[in-house]
């Protein structure tokens, strides 16, 4: 069953000796500038020793520092899908979602009504949750499955985006690539990337992009593919695909990096494995979603091709 939000509030005991002005305190704790802003704004979200306070009020040694969050209003322009979600994980701060192919993750021109977005919303808006503010942390492509993250809240928003920029997010691929690695079992890709000039929607490893980098393990090799581990330490639009079709080794299935192709109709890449540190429960979590039935058909006929 999915839980319900209620009035969500969070408290600290300040152990400083030296005095510090509340919004430094709460800077420290993920609090972005524009969300002391909304905040301040919206007002009596505050507390020191449960009296409503300013974030320009310095706090003591023993103070105790109270944060109500408001419910957030959920962006009009996001129309609510009914399509079911497949849910991994949920509590209070997040969402964990499988997803499948042929998904947007975001609305767009094209997609505008069923995308990622539009299902979370219309989940949370089925199960009466009070925040119905969709916060996506990371998208996948169209074509790509697996695990996607969501925040319930800014606050959440605000820590876990932290995490992406320290590397405590982390996230694992599966990816069906052609032509075998070889002896090689692990290996970096270092190549910055940046939109291509001569062709739309595609992207290109060249000098002068932004830095990329993706780590790979390589699990399985046949004749003409292989099966890699891929994690990406940064997350650029169609990083894993560009890179390896680079390296020559492009994914399964890409029509966008490798052309028309009959063993799979989408590219062969999964979100297989999501980690991040939960703040609120203070410890890490791990989640993984199986391949899914067009990929373990794509594996079973390599195997078989093999006799």
């Amino acid at each position: 069953m999915a839980l319900k939000n209620t009035t969500m509030k969070f408290e600290w005991i300040y152990r400083n000796k030296q005095p510090q002005r509340l919004r430094d305190f709460l800077n420290e704790r993920g609090l972005s500038r524009s969300q002391l802003k909304k905040m301040k704004f919206h007002g009596r979200n505050l507390f020191v020793n449960h009296h409503y306070r300013l974030t320009n009020y310095y706090l003591h040694y023993g103070n105790v520092v109270t944060m109500v969050l408001n419910d957030e209003a959920p962006a009009p322009s996001l129309v609510p899908s009914n399509v079911p979600l497949k849910v991994i994980y949920e509590d209070n701060h997040f969402l964990v979602v499988d997803k499948p192919f042929g998904v947007d993750s975001i609305p767009s021109v094209q997609h505008p009504t069923d995308t990622m977005a539009n299902r979370v919303k219309g989940y949370l808006i089925r199960n009466h949750h009070s925040r119905g503010a969709v916060h996506i942390i990371g998208r996948l492509d169209r074509n790509t499955s697996g695990l996607m993250l969501f925040a319930k809240h800014g606050y959440a928003h605000s820590l876990i985006d932290q995490q992406r920029h320290t590397g405590q997010l982390k996230k694992f691929y599966t990816a069906l690539v052609s032509q075998p690695f070889g002896a090689i079992q692990h290996g970096w890709i270092n190549l910055p990337l940046q939109p291509s000039r001569e062709f739309y929607m595609r992207g290109e490893a060249r000098v002068g992009g932004k830095t990329s980098i993706s780590e790979y393990w390589v699990q399985r090799q046949w004749h003409h593919a292989a099966q890699v581990r891929v994690k990406i330490l940064t997350g650029r639009t169609h990083q894993i695909r560009i890179h390896f079709a680079s390296i020559g080794h492009p994914l399964l299935g890409d029509d966008l990096y490798f052309g028309p192709q009959t063993l799979i109709q989408r590219q062969a890449l999964h979100c297989s494995e999501l980690r991040f540190y939960h703040p609120f429960l203070q410890r890490e979590v791990c989640f993984r979603s199986p391949l899914p039935s067009d990929l373990r058909k794509l594996i079973n006929n390599l195997n078989n091709n093999e006799n």
